[in-house]
């Protein structure tokens, strides 16, 4: 058994998305093995984010600065808004470097199961920033569950009474996917979203 701060560190560690205990036990051993250079460094890191972690007044995403990094890069063009549920979604088109408009965060999608409502999203700032007329182009990124289309029909709806060009991300086959792996929903916009071939 190791000591109640060793489990409590475990336990801290496997509340973290993609880490179970398992994986948080080794995370923890690690951690103990090389703590000569591992834990000061880890522990100078979140002391640092903890002091200056905020939320991006102009799209929402979670930086050290604000506005965020994104938004106070002035290489990136200001006619197209790539709007997205989350942080995560940021990060994760950022990080593939095919984008270079700005982005908006939403905080969530609409549910009614969840009781998520219009009034609990981030939508009213996206209208103002498209109302400034220098937006073009408005990018639904949202994801493909019931719940992200909703939320994207209903922002196609809200963002149609302005001057901009709406789009959205395709869905279908991932590249290097097999259809016998993929479910009904993802073959069934594929065949949807088909393309004339030449």
């Amino acid at each position: 058994m190791a000591s109640q701060e060793i489990e409590a560190l475990s336990g801290a560690l496997a509340r973290l998305p993609g880490l179970g205990p398992r994986s948080a036990r080794r995370a923890v051993l690690w951690l103990v093995k090389n703590r000569e250079q591992a834990l000061p460094a880890l522990l100078e890191a979140l002391d640092a984010v903890s002091e200056t972690l905020v939320e991006c007044s102009t799209c929402g995403n979670v930086d050290t600065r604000d506005p965020c990094g994104i938004c106070a890069d002035a290489k990136r063009d200001d006619k197209s808004i790539c709007v997205v549920e989350d942080v995560a979604d940021v990060w994760a088109l950022d990080r593939a470097r095919l984008f270079q408009g700005r982005y908006h965060v939403l905080g969530g999608r609409l549910s009614a199961l969840d009781g998520v409502g219009p009034e609990d999203l981030n939508i009213a700032d996206l209208l103002e920033r498209v109302a400034g007329g220098a937006v073009d182009e408005v990018v639904l990124a949202m994801n493909a569950t019931l719940e992200g289309q909703t939320t994207a029909h209903y922002l196609a709806e809200r963002l149609e009474p302005h001057n901009v060009r709406i789009t959205q991300l395709a869905h279908g086959l991932p590249v290097g996917g097999e259809l016998d792996y993929l479910d009904e929903g993802t073959l069934a916009q594929a065949l949807r979203a088909r393309l004339p071939v030449g």
